[in-house]
């Protein structure tokens, strides 16, 4: 029986009928991370490269008080263009659906959409982190929270490069989520396919993934997996280049007085501006590549 609280699309609908793969896309890289029309071209494609390997695409939302599971045409446009839409992370739902907000998901909220859809895999661009500074304002996003507590696996290219990388990591280590480099040794820090922190998990195609997420299951783990992908080596922006950005727009973030959940979208604004827009093409490239391989995990884990 559907949750009352979903809305899901014909295509989803479709899908869980015929017992196909389903992956889960967040909302929020649509209405908050780039212009218009650049965000729906790229909201189709990642659709599509989803269909291309094997599964079908649900990209979630809040719409008239619902989780929408799966966005129409209609509804894309919608939230592409709509002013005042709502950055809906777990704080804030209730609350949105309450007033019937058009919200836009972020990776923590899309989990739990994903969740209650009994959809098992997630694709996005970054997660979330520890924001650097953490002794001084103790800012962590609610993403590892959820992960630690909500079984989806999410596929990024790792934590935002405007973060504290190690801290990220031992949060999630302290929260049992098992971070999984696909085909590398090393954390991905997404404009680039490499950092210097090793990870304890390495696998190297997608079925061993959907293998992890059987036995994570069997044994009643309640932590998501998170599978960093690097991005491909000819999308990527050198560490010498975006690591001299990233310090410039740490510094006019904090002359501006930005804080909260403001701090995300502020940084990844100025560094669009600071590279020209290539750091905009590297975020896309990355979330074609993700897509990719979350499509091929989930039809991996749908033979199960």
């Amino acid at each position: 029986m559907t949750h009352p609280l979903l809305s899901i699309s014909k295509e989803v609908q479709a899908a869980f009928d015929n017992n196909q793969p389903v992956v889960a896309l967040e909302s929020t890289i649509i209405s908050h991370g780039m212009p218009y029309p650049k965000n729906v071209e790229m909201a189709k494609t990642v659709e599509q490269i989803i269909r291309d390997n094997g599964a079908v695409p649900a990209t979630i939302a809040i719409m008239d008080g619902k989780f929408k599971i799966g966005l129409e045409a209609e509804d894309l446009e919608l939230l592409a263009t709509a002013e005042n839409v709502a950055k809906v992370s777990r704080r804030d739902l209730a609350n949105v659906f309450a007033t019937k907000q058009i919200g836009a998901t972020t990776v923590a909220t899309t989990m739990i959409g994903a969740k209650l859809a009994g959809i098992k895999v997630f694709v996005t661009g970054g997660i979330g982190g520890v924001h650097r500074g953490y002794e001084d304002h103790m800012d962590v996003s609610a993403d590892l929270e959820e992960l630690g507590q909500t079984d989806v696996t999410v596929v990024c290219a790792g934590a935002k490069a405007i973060l504290d990388l190690p801290r990220t990591l031992e949060y999630l280590e302290t929260k049992g989520v098992p971070v999984v480099g696909y085909q590398t040794d090393y954390l991905p820090a997404f404009y680039t396919r490499t950092s210097e922190y090793k990870l304890n998990l390495r696998s190297d195609s997608t079925a061993e993934i959907a293998d992890m997420m059987h036995y994570q299951n069997e044994l009643g783990l309640t932590a998501g997996i998170l599978v960093a992908n690097p991005i491909p080596e000819a999308d990527e922006i050198p560490h010498e280049e975006i690591d001299s950005i990233i310090t410039q727009a740490l510094k006019e973030e904090k002359a501006a007085g930005i804080k909260g959940k403001d701090s995300t979208p502020f940084l990844l604004g100025k560094i669009v501006e600071l590279t020209e827009g290539r750091s905009l093409e590297t975020n896309i490239a990355l979330v074609y590549n993700n897509a990719k391989v979350g499509a091929q995990i989930a039809a991996d884990y749908n033979k199960k």
